[in-house]
């Protein structure tokens, strides 16, 4: 081996040759950094064995042409620029991950022309109506046992604590009068609950079949050209997982949004009525609840439209490669499929991951809003107590029906959100649904029962809506007599 060097002083250092021909050089003397500038690649025709060469450190300009630098390596110093770098980053990424951060935000996942038009929530739920309003008699009877259940359940709370208090102050017929109102209204809210079940579910199918239907029949009407620029695949995922979650809008969401919102303003009465105070520090909650649901369910519906829209780009991906397997086979490009269908599925778990942190944040605010509206009634409340203004059993209400009133905020943010992720999903679906049919099938002609004549056509030029750039023909002329059969034939070069 030999290794020219120009104008080097020579110090003892050990330098130890491996198997991929990297140089690690350590000076016996003084710990030296050396930095290439050219990042000079050194090959050795040598047998690989574990000996050490003794060579001369480098203080020179070049190494077999190689620009070489010596400087010096402060150990100090480089734990203080890196914990500040460290630092630094630290702070980045803590700013990147809070609320209104940059993780959280989705600007290149889905290219822009794919997105549908936004729907708003009234504009979705009027849409839906349009397709079960045949059979409105289902979702009027739903809504009406809903309505008796759910005044049903607000009361039990009020006869709950007023039964337990007067089996302590020994009243036997108050005791059994709440007694038997609590069975009364026991027995009504589970019958009641049990019809709004039924008919809701009818409602759910109603709906998921008609919009199903008319989807279906809308994309049959369409013209040749809209099926050269739309993928089976996509096609196909509307018509299943978009509809389908749609299919929890009125029997999941519509049915607990608006039984929780009557047990919840239910609820609040109650507590404005037995201590204002009180009632007021716990509306001031649920208000601050109200906005962080909100605002989780704006993200919520943004995150399930992206959703829906890579989980139809994957199915296009899987559609055009089980489509044409025999053609991936013969050229060997299994893996490049797989790349393609794993970039989509890797964007989706990036959203979805982002979408249950969300969810965490929004538990979180919950759980912490809910344990201190507890603490504040308990404080107040025996502040109450013990100034002689309201009793214990009042009390006893009072947390009783601050959790319900909690509970019912949580319950119809939870709904909202989930309603808003259906909506997000539908976009394209009701984008779809309000195309316009084929001029052919809309257009009133005159059916000839007889064609006679001279037909010429002069200077014809055409090309595909989704082709426009390709033009099929250009300025071709044809004569047709009668009688005659005539065909255009071309040979694609």
């Amino acid at each position: 081996m030999a290794l020219q060097v120009l104008g080097c002083t020579s110090r003892p250092i050990r330098v130890s040759l491996h198997r991929r021909c990297s140089v690690i050089a350590t000076s016996d003397i003084k710990r030296k950094n050396l930095r290439f500038v050219a990042k000079p690649r050194f090959s050795f025709s040598l047998q690989y064995s574990s000996r050490n060469y003794r060579l001369a450190s480098i203080n020179c300009s070049t190494v077999n042409g190689a620009a070489v630098e010596s400087s010096e390596y402060y150990e100090g110093e480089g734990d203080s620029v890196s914990l500040i770098e460290r630092i630094r980053q630290c702070i980045g990424f803590l700013r990147t991950i809070l609320p209104g951060g940059s993780w959280w935000r989705f600007t290149d996942e889905v290219d822009s022309r794919f997105i549908a038009k936004p729907v708003t929530v009234w504009r979705a739920l009027s849409r839906m109506w349009e397709l079960v309003a045949e059979d409105r008699w289902v979702i009027f009877a739903a809504f009406s046992t809903l309505i008796v259940a759910a005044l049903s359940e607000i009361t039990i709370p009020h006869f709950l604590t007023a039964s337990i208090f007067s089996a302590q102050s020994g009243d036997i017929s108050v005791f059994r009068r709440n007694v038997k109102l609590l069975v009364v209204l026991c027995v009504t809210s589970g019958i009641c609950s049990g019809i709004r079940g039924c008919f809701f579910g009818i409602a759910n199918m109603i709906l998921v079949k008609r919009m199903r239907e008319t989807l279906y029949s809308t994309l049959l009407l369409q013209d040749i050209s809209f099926f050269d620029s739309q993928t089976v695949g996509d096609l196909t995922s509307r018509l299943g997982s978009d509809c389908q979650q749609v299919s929890r809008v009125i029997g999941n969401d519509l049915n607990m949004i608006l039984r929780n919102v009557l047990q919840g303003t239910g609820a609040l009465i109650y507590l404005l009525i037995l201590s204002w105070p009180l009632g007021l520090c716990t509306l001031v909650i649920c208000c601050t609840l109200a906005a962080v649901m909100f605002v989780y369910g704006m993200y919520q519906k943004k995150t399930a439209k992206l959703i829906q829209e890579i989980t139809a780009s994957a199915n296009e991906v899987a559609q055009e490669t089980y489509s044409l397997m025999r053609t991936v086979r013969v050229y060997g490009t299994e893996q490049q499929e797989l790349k393609r269908y794993n970039y989509w599925l890797q964007k989706m778990a990036d959203i979805s991951f982002r979408q249950s942190a969300a969810y965490g944040i929004w538990n979180w605010s919950f759980n912490t809003l809910y344990h201190a509206t507890q603490i504040i009634a308990v404080l107040i409340g025996g502040m109450s107590i013990l100034a002689g203004q309201i009793t214990a059993e009042q009390l006893t209400k009072f947390l009783l029906y601050s959790e319900w009133l909690i509970y019912a905020t949580w319950w119809v943010g939870d709904n909202l959100s989930s309603l808003m992720q259906s909506v997000g999903a539908s976009e394209k679906v009701f984008q779809m649904m309000d195309l316009k049919p084929s001029v052919q099938f809309i257009s009133k002609g005159t059916r000839l029962h007889r064609l006679t004549g001279h037909i010429e056509f002069v200077n014809v030029s055409f090309s595909y809506p989704s082709r426009e750039e390709v033009a099929v023909l250009q300025n071709v002329s044809i004569s047709v007599r009668p009688g005659e059969v005539v065909a255009i034939v071309s040979i694609y070069l």
